[in-house]
């Protein structure tokens, strides 16, 4: 309870105004079935902060659907407003979910709009007493304000009281109304004075303090203004209505019952996961008890109408949590010759195992093995500790891996781990060619749940085994305190170990019977198995890529950074130039000054959080594209500047100094698609459009007098939708390797073959691939720089041409709605929820985009795994000392000396043609180029 001297507090939610600006200011986001979430997330965010801040009552206030009483005052009230876009209408019952979850009242009513909500509440909780806080950017609640009732920025982190007011509009909280319409409100189309604006308003009702009052001297005012204000008498009417909030809607005033309450924390907690916010699991987390964390989460609903006060809130009860089994362990410390031994006896009857690496290092190819936990039955682990600190008896390191080596490197003994891939180059680092990989519980999960952020251990384990492991950080501890692990004592390391191998072994015995009846491991099919046959096979090729690198030309960047520093210098004083003065050119603030205000450009957006004049890449553009000289300066500048920065200085710090080499990881569990992607550094992304980007691409080499071999899918997304559309026009155009964008632009501008010109040819291709990621006549027009019209008009000529192609969208869109997820040609899966009964091309939602991209990308990520597994397996067949090197997307990259050139070019294409050859109704194409960089290859 609060004392007497401190007033309770009363927080009001404009729920939509919220959303609208946290949907507008969060990029994209979707949850791991496939559902946008940026809205969510900022909302939720938001709502932590508010919570934090312990209000005595916490509300938030929606608008119900459905026409107001200004709509009946004046039929044009808010006409101009744009619907709903899809992608956030599918977060508003996510939102009542989280509303429900954290136990904060939901308020609504028929035929008002929540500003008419929120200013009888505010009025009401004045008169209790109460100190109101007004969550809103809505200004019309500004005519609420008084010494108890502040607006609250949410944005800003700050209050808008009457001081705030007076100096932003130059008048008082009771002149709100009056202020609003003489200027009137072009966002809700209410009418304002004609040739009256902000400043004019301002000082007219300084000197006559009201309306009224104005209205009564107006012979007093000169000039037009006068002539206007005459004319208006109507308009000032109406629009005084209009925009005069109404403090006195009938409504139960339940203050009892909405007093903050505690969430419900296991249905907010299973919520969060569902939405993949780990981050906001976490912190809900450590309020559960242990058998609350397997609470199936609530059910959406679909949306909320008629009066929605917090008695009629859908509470249904909670479901009864299983209980967690006890975590029943034996974990033994093997440190001395005897215990190795005894310990060996047993470990050389074993048929499938367990093995998780405990290092000195994360950097496998540095590592130094610090001990070895192994597990092959549930409960049962044991940790042979090779290193530690002084003091700790341990086993002779390159004795103990002597011994184990011939069971290590046996293919017929079947191993397992989480993340398996690492252990494996660590192995290698340390002498040991680990084979007979069969399982890795991180894969499995991503492949029953591939839209998840994370397959960590530890989430994995709570998941699927209701325990929560012991934290590295209890043993390491953090930041520069942070003790590396062979400083740890041996028995403290041996009860982690044990666990993490015990939790991995457990987790495979689980998901491998899913991993079965999904398809994706082999039963009694024949067919290849995507676990089985791609996944796991694949870890074995990844980690030899990453294990051999790819040389980097230092010297040729360093030269190239030097090169740019001079021309950002040379640009730096052009942009000054232009500019008529220096200013910090990284600097948002200034640069706006700089445009808007000193240049006086017009802005062609706004920031969604502070309605401030945008400087993005898409504004500078736009400014570039009307012949502004400033403004194409200064995307020179930014471009080079993100090449030398994000590249040319960061990838020399990355080159391991023992190898001369950039090793980059490559992820099998990150993207939803399947397909890998490529970290510390990412490689995936660098450019190859601009001259620049391609010169980065040359400082990549070859070993020493080799060369590099790079064989790239001949347009395989576009293939890929011949087969799975069944366009007899596209396939037989494949069938007889015609180019498809010139085919495509034939038909489009309905032209002869011979008669498509470079530019008819390049619109096509942005149409071909924008059809298949969904992409709206909007996005496409913004791609071509032409109307929307036109590019609808394009969108619309190409379905015409290829009707298949739109009927193979709709069937895949219906029979995702029905099952559930998307499925690639592998069988791989994404959940995927919000595809709408009804749907159009012209204006997918994001769920809808993202399963039409599924099966297409999805597809062409398994056809290059399965291809590197071939090549990979040939090569060292074979006995060739040709390396794979790196994946880009549908590329690959190979180093191989002179002597087998021709043999693996001849090699490579075979093995890319013929991977799922058999269930591929189109041929594929390669292009294959040998060069002594990157860039030039023929």
């Amino acid at each position: 309870m609060t004392s007497a001297d401190t007033p309770e507090t009363l927080t009001l939610i404009d729920a939509h105004s919220l959303i609208f600006q946290v949907f507008h200011a969060i990029a994209a986001m979707t949850s791991p079935a496939g559902l946008p979430t940026n809205a969510v997330f900022g909302f939720t965010r938001d709502l932590m902060a508010l919570r934090d801040r312990k209000p005595t009552y916490l509300l938030a206030v929606f608008d119900v659907s459905g026409p107001t009483f200004r709509d009946a005052l004046y039929a044009e009230y808010k006409a101009h407003r744009s619907p709903m876009p899809d992608d956030l209408s599918l977060q508003i019952p996510m939102i009542y979910d989280l509303l429900r979850a954290m136990n904060i009242p939901i308020l609504g009513k028929t035929g008002f709009e929540a500003d008419d909500l929120i200013a009888t509440l505010a009025r009401r909780g004045e008169e209790r007493g109460l100190d109101v806080v007004i969550c809103s950017s809505d200004k019309d609640c500004r005519q609420l304000l008084s010494p108890r009732v502040k607006v609250y920025l949410l944005r800003k982190r700050e209050y808008f009281d009457e001081a705030s007011l007076l100096k932003d509009w130059g008048i008082t909280p009771s002149q709100v109304v009056d202020y609003q319409t003489l200027v009137g409100d072009s966002v809700d189309n209410v009418p304002g004075v004609p040739g009256i604006g902000p400043k004019t308003a301002t000082l007219l009702l300084q000197q006559y303090q009201t309306l009224d009052n104005l209205l009564a001297h107006v012979d007093e005012i000169p000039g037009k203004k006068k002539e206007n204000l005459k004319a208006s008498a109507e308009i000032i009417q109406l629009s005084r209505k209009l925009v005069r909030l109404d403090t006195e809607v009938e409504m139960p005033l339940e203050w009892d019952a909405w007093r903050l309450k505690p969430w419900d924390s296991p249905k907010l907690y299973e919520l969060f996961r569902t939405w993949g916010f780990r981050g906001f699991a976490d912190q809900i987390r450590s309020e559960l008890p242990a058998t609350s964390l397997r609470q199936p989460a609530p059910t959406p609903t679909a949306h909320v109408q008629g009066d929605l006060f917090s008695g009629q809130v859908d509470d249904q009860p909670a479901h009864a949590s299983e209980s967690a089994p006890s975590w029943q362990h034996d974990y033994r410390l093997v440190h001395t010759p005897e215990e190795f031994a005894d310990f060996m006896k047993e470990f050389a009857l074993q048929t499938r195992f367990a093995v998780d690496l405990e290092t000195d290092d994360l950097d496998p190819l540095q590592a130094n093995i610090v001990g070895i936990a192994v597990c092959w039955q549930p409960g049962s682990a044991w940790y042979l500790a090779l290193r530690g600190p002084a003091g700790d008896v341990t086993l002779d390191p390159a004795l103990a891996l002597a011994q184990l080596k011939p069971i290590l490197e046996n293919p017929a003994v079947p191993k397992v781990n989480q993340n398996i891939k690492f252990d494996l180059q660590v192995f290698r680092t340390n002498g040991i060619a680990l084979q007979g990989v069969a399982g890795d519980s991180m894969i499995a999960d991503y492949l029953l749940h591939a839209g998840e952020r994370t397959h960590n251990l530890d989430i994995l384990a709570e998941k699927h085994l209701n325990h929560r492991p012991i934290p590295i950080t209890d043993l390491i501890g953090t930041g520069k305190k942070q003790l590396n692990m062979s400083q740890i004592p041996c028995a403290k390391v041996a009860k982690y170990a044990c666990e993490d191998a015990d939790v991995a072994f457990r987790l495979c015995a689980k998901l491998e019977p899913m991993l079965e009846e999904a398809g994706f491991k082999r039963g009694s099919s024949p067919r290849a198995a995507l676990y089985d046959d791609v996944e796991i096979p694949l870890i074995e090729v990844l980690a030899d890529m990453e294990y051999r690198g790819i040389t980097l030309d230092c010297a040729r960047l360093y030269k190239m950074s030097q090169e740019m520093e001079r021309e950002l210098a040379g640009l730096e004083q052009d942009i000054y130039k232009l500019a008529g003065r220096t200013f910090n050119i990284q600097s948002v603030k200034q640069l706006r000054e700089i445009l808007f205000q000193e240049q006086g450009f017009k802005p062609s957006k706004r920031t969604a959080i502070t309605s401030a004049a945008s400087t993005d890449q898409e504004t500078l553009e736009d400014l570039a594209s009307q012949g502004h000289e400033l403004p194409k300066k200064l995307m020179q500048h930014r471009k080079i500047s993100k090449l030398k920065g994000t590249y040319v200085d960061a990838l020399p710090a990355l080159v391991n100094p023992r190898t001369g080499r950039i090793h980059s990881s490559l992820n099998q569990t990150v993207a939803a698609t399947g397909r890998l992607s490529s970290s510390d550094p990412n490689l995936q992304n660098i450019p190859i459009r601009s001259e620049q980007g391609g010169q980065i691409r040359q400082a990549f080499l070859p070993a020493a007098g080799w060369h590099l071999l790079t064989a790239d899918y001949s347009q395989i997304e576009l293939r890929l939708l011949a087969h799975y559309s069944g366009d007899e026009v596209l396939r037989q155009a494949f069938l007889d390797d015609r180019d498809i964008h010139t085919l495509v632009a034939s038909q489009v501008f309905r032209v002869a073959l011979g008669d498509v010109t470079k530019e008819m040819r390049r619109v096509a291709k942005t149409v071909n691939f924008g059809v298949i990621y969904g992409m709206s006549a909007f996005g496409l027009a913004q791609r071509l720089e032409m109307s929307k019209d036109e590019a609808e008009g394009f969108i619309e000529t190409y379905f015409g041409q290829y009707p298949r192609v739109l009927a193979y969208q709709d069937e895949l869109l219906a029979n995702c709605r029905k099952v559930g997820y998307v499925s690639t040609i592998l069988g791989r899966r994404r959940s995927i929820n919000g595809i709408r009964p009804r749907t159009s091309y012209k204006a997918r939602n994001q769920p809808e985009r993202e399963a039409i991209n599924m099966q297409i990308q999805g597809s062409a990520a398994d056809l290059i795994k399965a291809a590197m597994i071939r090549i990979f397996h040939r090569l060292r067949g074979e006995g060739l000392q040709s390396k794979l090197l790196l994946q880009i997307h549908d590329e690959l990259v190979l180093e191989t000396p002179p002597e087998e050139l021709e043999r693996v070019r001849a090699l490579v294409q075979t093995e890319m043609t013929q991977a799922l050859a058999d269930r591929l109704q189109v041929p594929l194409g390669v292009d294959v180029g040998v060069g002594a960089n990157w860039l030039d290859v023929q």
